[in-house]
């Protein structure tokens, strides 16, 4: 079920820079997303997805415009406070895993968690709970090499879920993975959206999954 704005875009640009050239990747921008929502940003490469995930996200700020977060304008926020804003609140989830080699899914999983300074018993009974509900019960301790892509990606979910965020923003989550796997992927998102009451926010260039999307916003290249 979805709730009121969560997001608000306000006339939203966004340049890069490059030498004496603008690159403008993202003009005018004005949209609304809803809590609770899962919304899926489609569109040809160099349409500005990505960006506009950062963006969300507090990665970056636009050239122009604002973006508000329960009415709160991220785009003026301090450093400090948009990282605060992100521990508590955003759940990021790559294309690429971004697992460490040397640790266990178990320590991959419950990473952020000890690095913000949560209770480590908790920490770690939350991400085996995290694990165990993905199936990955049985593969705790193993190292990122010894697990399949879907595998991997499931353990980066359990990493972005683990402080409880009620945002998820994905980009690809499903890139590197079969059609098979990206099922799977987009199954345990859409489980966790609806039994947690969070807003999912993906980018993907896999027009059947956005079709699966309550909203799918397509950007253009300018």
């Amino acid at each position: 079920m979805t709730g009121k704005a969560l997001y608000q875009l306000q006339d939203v640009t966004k340049n890069f820079y490059l030498g004496s050239g603008v690159i403008e990747v993202l003009r005018g921008l004005t949209l609304d997303i809803a809590s609770g929502a899962w919304v899926a940003l489609v569109g040809r490469s160099g349409s500005g997805k990505t960006t506009l995930l950062h963006l969300l996200g507090g990665l970056d700020k636009p050239s122009a415009g604002r973006i508000l977060l329960d009415g709160n304008d991220i785009t003026r926020m301090s450093a400090a406070r948009l990282t605060s804003l992100r521990r508590k609140r955003i759940g990021f989830v790559f294309q690429s895993y971004h697992l460490f080699p040397e640790l266990s899914a178990w320590e991959n999983a419950v990473l952020p968690a000890l690095h913000w300074g949560s209770d480590r018993d908790a920490a770690y009974q939350n991400a085996r709970q995290w694990l165990h509900s993905f199936g990955l019960g049985d593969r705790l301790q193993h190292r990122p090499r010894e697990l399949s892509g879907g595998e991997q990606q499931r353990v980066a979910i359990a990493r972005a879920l683990i402080n409880d965020p009620d945002i998820i923003l994905a980009d690809e989550p499903t890139g590197n993975l079969d059609a098979a796997a990206a099922q799977g992927i987009i199954d345990i998102l859409k489980d966790v959206r609806l039994k947690q009451g969070k807003t999912l926010i993906m980018v993907t260039h896999d027009q059947q999954l956005a079709e699966q999307a309550d909203r799918v916003i397509r950007l253009a290249v300018e």
